[in-house]
């Protein structure tokens, strides 16, 4: 490979072969096999491991704090490196990517051409060249190039140095918003890529009047948007591929002047105990080429795969073009949306399946971000879920203050009339380890009536505790799921639960009470004594 002269200023373009750049998923996929990255499944996926991260290392991120990002990012949630170890890790890793040749990419961040960014993405793996082009948006081969505006740096093989650049472990990512710049090295966990620009353009947008969402986002026949808000584990991927409407994103969203709009051109669904029967758009994508399948354990004679077999990762995932998704959105747009659902995989098993929030209920929900972790969507989990709060239903790609999107929210929410939902997708009959998983095909039917709009008129009953309304009955649903308390076998342990779940809702939003008004304070739930 040649080299930059001696004394030349270095880039990572000099370690990228114009002949290694936009490369097609077929070169990509017979580079990944020749250099041993991943094998090739029966019935065409890619069959990648990534050892020992087989999630996100949000305790590994950091954000470079200078005087422009001091009073901009919120720090009390996002770990700070200095400008000095940020330069000592650039230039390590330039030193590390000038004995390989680097995969380039150039892509770009948002389906709104007005307020997307471009991203230029160098990866040391091929396959992680293929995913982070399913990932984000492809622009015609003739519209890329150029100077990006943003610049991803992907190196597994790098290991960071606590003592040197300033990092936690050898894993670390780090984003400087100023040089727009985003390093990643010590993981091989594809997913650290697509949750940068995440972060980027929640960090970006917002200046804009631009509402960034964790989110998906599907649209009826009739018009009618819907936006899922919810966490890794909750179901806005499984839920937002409905058969009757049609996908326009599974995982990152902007809602600005012009709709809502997609940062993504794919997805990336979770794997394990996938079912073809209740996810059958999904499940269909791990039996086409050009699927990228992490930690999916396969037969080595066979090539069959075991999507029940968590052996590798409970944390399996898939990353598809959203073209694999029949009825997906190719334009990654629509318009203003009429339901925004909060998904909750409610551990306590307390929550109902669904709810009707106030605008008032609804920005404490949004700004609460009540779930449970999913074991293995991030490192450190054990085998149960773990109920948390996690602020806009996306804290660790947040870096400002929650104050800014909720504000956002509110007021696009009001000027839209937009119709809020709560709903379960956690436990029914009693708390994990008890009660069972809301079972997914009442879910289906209850979000229908939401959508459709046959829920305005059904009977309603106020939650004591949470003071949300909750439909009494609803075609093709059992009316008992309809009210936890009556699921469980002792109404009264169910009521202390209940309290503590209201109490631990109230301790947490503490922090947000001197930024929120008195009617979202009001909506807290009752706690008793």
């Amino acid at each position: 490979m040649t080299s930059p002269a001696p004394g030349a200023a270095r880039s990572f373009d000099d370690y990228a072969p114009e002949a290694l750049a936009n490369l097609t998923a077929a070169a990509l996929y017979e580079m990944a096999v020749a250099r041993g990255e991943g094998e090739i499944a029966k019935d065409g996926p890619l069959v990648v491991k990534t050892g020992e991260h087989t999630g996100r290392s949000a305790q590994d991120k950091f954000i470079v704090r200078q005087s422009e990002t001091e009073n901009t990012v919120w720090w009390d949630a996002n770990k700070s490196m200095t400008p000095e170890n940020f330069d000592r890790l650039y230039n390590d890793m330039l030193d590390y990517a000038g004995g390989i040749e680097l995969i380039r990419q150039d892509l770009r961040g948002g389906a709104d051409e007005e307020y997307a960014i471009k991203v230029r993405v160098f990866t040391e793996y091929a396959w992680h060249g293929l995913f982070i082009q399913h990932l984000l948006v492809r622009p015609p081969l003739d519209q890329r190039g150029g100077e990006p505006d943003f610049t991803i740096v992907d190196l597994p093989g790098f290991r960071a140095d606590p003592e040197i650049h300033g990092s936690r472990t050898g894993t670390v990512i780090a984003v400087d918003f100023i040089r727009r710049l985003v390093l990643i090295g010590g993981t091989s966990y594809a997913g650290e890529m697509k949750k940068s620009v995440f972060t980027i353009l929640n960090y970006l947008l917002p200046d804009q009047n631009i509402m960034p969402m964790h989110c998906s986002v599907n649209v009826g026949e009739a018009a009618d948007p819907a936006i899922f808000f919810g966490l890794s584990g909750t179901g806005k991927t499984t839920l937002s591929a409905d058969p009757d409407r049609m996908l326009i994103g599974d995982d990152e969203h902007g809602w600005g002047p012009n709709g809502l709009f997609n940062f993504e051109g794919g997805c990336y669904a979770k794997m394990i105990r996938l079912s073809p029967t209740a996810e059958p758009e999904i499940y269909a994508t791990t039996k086409r080429f050009g699927t990228v399948l992490e930690n999916v354990v396969m037969n080595p004679e066979t090539r069959e795969l075991d999507l029940d077999d968590a052996t590798l990762a409970e944390n399996s995932r898939g990353a598809y073009p959203i073209h694999y998704i029949p009825n997906a959105s190719l334009e990654g747009a629509t318009t203003h949306p009429k339901n925004i659902i909060m998904l909750t995989c409610d551990a306590f098993g307390v929550m109902p399946p669904i709810a009707k929030l106030t605008p008032a209920q609804a920005m404490y929900m949004f700004l609460s971000g009540y779930t449970a972790k999913v074991a293995g969507t991030e490192k450190g989990l054990g085998n149960e879920p773990q109920a948390t709060f996690s602020t806009c239903f996306g804290a660790p790609f947040m870096p400002r203050h929650p104050s800014e999107y909720g504000k956002l929210l509110g007021e696009l929410i009001g000027k839209h009339d937009v119709h809020c939902w709560l709903v379960s997708t956690g436990w029914t009959g009693g708390p994990y380890g008890v009660g069972g998983r809301m079972p997914i095909m009442a879910t289906r039917a209850l979000l229908a009536a939401a959508l459709d709009g046959s829920l305005k008129d059904a009977p309603m009953r106020k939650d004591d505790v949470f003071g949300f309304e909750v439909p009494e009955r609803i075609a093709g649903v059992d009316e008992k799921i309809l009210t936890p308390r009556a699921t469980w076998a002792d109404p009264a342990v169910y009521d202390a639960q209940a309290q503590k779940l209201a109490a631990m809702f109230v301790d947490n939003f503490k922090i947000y009470e001197a930024y929120v008004s008195d009617d979202v304070k009001a909506a807290a739930p009752k706690v008793v004594g």
